[in-house]
């Protein structure tokens, strides 16, 4: 019997350790059957994305992760240092087989989130008026560390002797430089992304294209937003290039057109901190967030493989590459560095809050017991993870029993979720947490801050939107959520004081 109870506890034994070494699962993102039910239908259906097959999306490589160094404003550079990197071999830092526990994977993580995708050799005229170019700061006032460094945009070494700027990681939406010089990683993004793609419009970037370079921003701007089955959707070959810039210039930092939306409704770039807890994604709503695959899957349409869907008959990167969709994508991340990267949004923390909690904020808090705004914004997430309606939408049974619907509309601006590639016809219950560090607010970012959200005279058409106005707009009325619009003076800025408690 004691014989039995020893082998029977070596076995036990054997299995532990067996569980022990392949404990991390690392899943496979483009799944074909769970990529069918990743995002919510469109508000047109017929519309609503296809995504490339798994079997095309896998042909791609994968993009080595290399190791970047920072970028420096030039009154901040150090002597010799462009001269330095030229110097530096190319070094890959990801590699997943050294990776032993959970922290490494988050560790590992981080460097797949500052990764740029899209790379400029620092020799190009273009780049040189920009990030070594003092008047490219104060114009588009991008906000730098307290050291001077850019944390959006890193210099990549991928090939000895040539110094590389590389843009569109992660972090150069999701990082946010507070007003003191300190970092966010993963918070609501304040890189003026738009101000800074006019000024390359005006500054010659477009120029470097082979062919017209009014022909190419137009080409652009279709493959970023067009979504030709909306009825009255912009013909963009009818703007100038100076019109293009103005639009873009118009759209203040921490929100963006993002590809899929519009210069004319753009996003606010959403926070990252705590997003494990969020059941969709994006302002609208279209992607399902049910567990970490789903998160690795919307990283990786984000950075480029849903250029390649088709929305009904329409491809975007058609209209880029005609007949080439499949190479539009040349490069993809590997699972193993999705993997990683979910992980480490997954583990992102808040900062220390300021506000401290105190009689005024106790009374704030009671307001927002009184006044109901529990029943959207549920503690302890403070969003019960809910879609609301868009202002004239009607959903259908099936998406009703299928989605988490709140069917009421708090009627705020539909654009975004009717006449958009993204538009499905819903907004997502926003959590309120952080928002003493976020802003501006609304999902398109008309309002710099809280107290200008409950400023009644956003209602009125003579209102002047603090946030995003919109190119040529001098005033327009900043309409819905009228909850706690009515309340006096003295609530409202203890309601304001509790809030950013959170």
């Amino acid at each position: 019997m004691r014989s039995i109870i020893a082998a029977l506890g070596i076995v036990a034994l054997s299995i532990v350790a067996i569980a022990q070494s392949s404990m991390v699962r690392i899943p496979k993102t483009f799944d074909d059957q769970a990529i069918a039910t990743l995002e919510v239908p469109l508000a047109v259906k017929t519309a609503s994305p296809v995504q490339t097959p798994s079997k095309l999306y896998y042909s791609a490589s994968v993009a080595p992760i290399y190791k970047s160094y920072p970028i420096y404003r030039p009154d901040k550079e150090p002597p010799g240092y462009i001269e330095w990197l030229k110097q530096q071999e190319p070094q890959i830092v990801f590699d997943a087989s050294a990776l032993k526990g959970q922290a490494d994977w988050i560790q590992a993580g981080e460097l797949v989130f500052d990764q740029p995708i899209a790379y400029t050799p620092l020799d190009a005229d273009s780049m040189k008026q920009d990030v070594r170019n003092r008047r490219w700061y104060d114009q588009t006032e991008v906000p730098v560390v307290k050291d001077g460094t850019l944390p959006f945009l890193k210099y990549v070494i991928r090939e000895k002797g040539k110094v590389e700027i590389g843009s569109f990681s992660c972090g150069s939406c999701h990082t946010r430089v507070m007003p003191d010089g300190t970092v966010i990683k993963g918070a609501q993004g304040n890189f003026p992304f738009d101000r800074a793609f006019a000024w390359n419009l005006r500054n010659a970037l477009v120029r470097q294209i082979p062919g017209d370079p009014l022909t190419q921003a137009r080409i652009g701007e279709k493959v970023l937003y067009a979504a030709p089955w909306i009825q009255g959707d912009e013909n963009v070959d009818q703007l100038s290039l100076e019109e293009i810039a103005a639009r873009h210039e118009a759209i203040p930092p921490g929100v963006m057109a993002r590809h899929g939306t519009s210069p004319l409704s753009p996003t606010k770039v959403p926070d990252l901190i705590g997003v494990r807890d969020r059941r969709y994604l994006d302002a609208t709503g279209l992607v399902r967030h049910r567990e970490i695959d789903d998160l690795m899957r919307y990283a990786a349409l984000n950075q480029g493989a849903d250029f390649s869907a088709r929305y009904g008959s329409f491809i975007p990167a058609a209209l880029f590459a005609p007949g080439q969709t499949a190479s539009f994508q040349p490069t993809r991340y590997s699972d193993e560095q999705l993997y990683a990267l979910a992980l480490y949004v997954y583990s992102l923390q808040p900062p220390k809050n300021p506000n401290r909690f105190d009689s005024q904020t106790a009374r704030g808090q009671k307001i927002f017991e009184r006044e109901g705004c529990a029943g959207c914004h549920t503690p302890p997430l403070y969003t019960n993870n809910k879609l609301t309606l868009a202002k004239g939408f009607t959903p259908t049974s099936e998406n009703l029993t299928r989605l988490d619907i709140l069917p009421i509309s708090v009627g705020t601006d539909p654009n975004l979720a009717l006449k958009t590639r993204r538009g499905t016809g819903y907004y997502k219950v926003p959590s309120l947490k952080g928002v003493w560090y976020r802003g501006p607010f609304e999902h398109n970012g008309s309002v710099a801050n809280l107290e200008d959200w409950f400023d009644p005279s956003r209602l009125r058409d003579d209102y002047v939107p603090t946030g995003f106005r919109g190119a040529g707009v001098k005033a327009r009325a900043v309409k819905g959520h009228e909850f706690g619009l009515s309340l006096s003076a003295e609530d409202k800025r203890a309601l304001i004081a509790f809030l950013k408690t959170l």
